[in-house]
């Protein structure tokens, strides 16, 4: 299972490349996925929603900026950070990758610690103000830094839908959601989902947090769901 909120997209038609990044972003922490182009990469990014995107520019088929311009106009891919890789240097090229909505830019050939380097200043900008604030509620804590969340000092182990789930009901505590705002708030305006996918995310979650936390879980009936630490 990969860890929650740490996964990393590496798109690249060269296996040898894909392979050097992911090496050295799985050093640092970080799960990988990877794609060969274009078409491998989109389901990925739909289903898995991974925390940055590594864009090779020159892809067989859609290039790089085309599959930029793409995911920046789609909401549900809108907000992932990207950093472009290419063997073009030339200045007019960079600005065209930017224009295109890359966060960042390296040339080829790089050095690992170089990438991993980028890739944090850039999660560091993209990510708003007091975000990567830890949050404890009655022993249980959710910290977005490294994307862990411990029970009473013990880790659990949830997917990565549990754990956007999780977090988003954390900062937004006492307050009841539908399935559909969870469903917009949690998984985006994701087409391929249904209402009822909810409800079988939040029986996981509660089964993750275990039975002593479980039950900051409510379910309103005729509404949704809340996280709240009083008595349903």
């Amino acid at each position: 299972m990969l860890n929650s909120g740490k996964t990393i997209l590496i798109v690249d038609d060269e296996p040898a490349i894909r392979e050097m990044i992911a090496i050295a972003l799985e050093m640092a922490g970080y799960d990988c996925l990877e794609a060969g182009n274009a078409q491998e990469a989109l389901p990925q990014v739909v289903d898995k929603k991974p925390l940055m995107i590594i864009l090779d520019w020159m892809l067989p088929g859609t290039s790089g900026v085309e599959f930029a311009r793409k995911l920046k106009r789609d909401d549900r891919t809108s907000e992932i950070p990207i950093i472009m890789l290419t063997a073009k240097g030339e200045e007019d090229n960079k600005v065209q990758g930017l224009e295109a909505g890359a966060d960042d830019y390296i040339t080829k050939p790089f050095s690992p610690r170089e990438l991993v380097a980028r890739l944090k200043a850039v999660l560091r900008r993209s990510t708003p103000q007091g975000v990567e604030d830890p949050i404890t509620v009655l022993g249980l804590t959710l910290d977005p830094a490294c994307h862990r969340v411990t029970a009473d000092s013990e880790p659990l182990n949830m997917g990565p839908t549990e754990y956007r789930l999780l977090q988003f009901f954390m900062t937004h505590p006492e307050r009841a959601y539908s399935r559909a705002q969870l469903l917009d708030q949690v998984w985006g305006n994701n087409v391929y989902v249904e209402e009822r996918t909810v409800d079988v995310h939040i029986r996981r979650l509660r089964k993750a947090l275990g039975k002593n936390h479980e039950h900051l879980i409510q379910t309103v009936r005729g509404t949704g769901y809340r996280f709240s630490t009083r008595a349903s």
